[in-house]
């Protein structure tokens, strides 16, 4: 993935402007628009369609919710696959202690840096930004959800 740009703490998150920004504008547009016709016109409809915008929104929300805890669990697991490989039996019997949230963000270590930076993880209960900062030699994920 050469023609990609080089992946780093600042700019790794990934957003798909249609569904961040767009579709997530427009619902939030539909919420509002419908929450103004509740209060000036307090009609059935209007309620109806009140409740709809709001199921709307917990849909978008739960969308991508669930399409990254699916992600997470395939990173765990991958991950899990990399740490027999990389880790010393040390780290290897301590790796079930790290959260979610350090698996995710170890990920992106090199295999060089891995095994200091889940050590430290493990040790200092660093949390995901801090490990993913901690980063030197970043292993980019251009195929995340």
């Amino acid at each position: 993935m050469s023609d990609q740009a080089r992946q780093n703490y600042g700019n790794h998150a990934r957003y798909v402007p249609l569904f961040h920004f767009v579709l997530a504008g427009l619902l939030l547009l539909n919420l509002a628009w419908t929450i103004r016709h509740v209060i000036k016109l307090r009609s059935a409809q209007h309620w109806v369609e009140l409740l709809v915008a709001i199921a709307l929104l917990i849909v978008f929300w739960y969308m991508r919710r669930f399409a990254t805890t699916v992600q997470d669990r395939v990173i765990r697991l991958v991950e899990t696959l990399r740490y027999q490989r990389v880790l010393p039996p040390d780290l290897q019997a301590r790796a079930g202690a790290l959260t979610v949230e350090q698996f995710v963000a170890l990920r992106f270590a090199s295999d060089a840096e891995l095994p200091a930076l889940a050590r430290r993880a493990l040790d200092e209960h660093l949390e995901g930004k801090a490990i993913k900062q901690a980063v030197k030699d970043w292993r980019a994920d251009h195929l995340r959800a």
